[in-house]
């Protein structure tokens, strides 16, 4: 995937994450707790991927990615609580859920590569 691709993927999601957290402040205490954690690594990601593509180093590029990763994968985290707890229901949350997973794979990839890439 393109880096311009993944920028707007990344920041889509992130829209899509922002009005979830804010349907979630109406629904009480745990809610609103959730919808601030989600709402953290949901928009996380496509920060620290933007800060990625302007990495100084090979090294500096994987550790930001890693960052994406792991936020994006604690993204899927607080999105199967949401659903499992039944505070949404988990049809509304299928297809973000699928994307939260996809760019975990996306990125996993790409530090893979990257890796593979600096051994040659």
């Amino acid at each position: 995937m393109e880096r311009e691709d993944l920028k707007k993927r990344t920041k889509q999601f992130a829209l899509r994450i922002i009005r979830l957290a804010n349907t979630l402040q109406e629904k009480g205490e745990s809610a609103r707790t959730l919808a601030k954690q989600i709402l953290r690594s949901g928009t996380s990601i496509g920060a620290n991927y933007r800060a990625a593509c302007i990495a100084k180093s090979d090294n500096d590029y994987i550790n930001k990615l890693k960052i994406c990763e792991e936020e994006a994968d604690e993204t899927s985290y607080w999105l199967e609580l949401l659903g499992e707890s039944k505070l949404i229901a988990e049809e509304l949350l299928t297809n973000l859920h699928d994307e939260s997973r996809q760019l975990t794979a996306i990125i996993t990839a790409s530090i893979k590569t990257k890796r593979r890439n600096m051994a040659n």
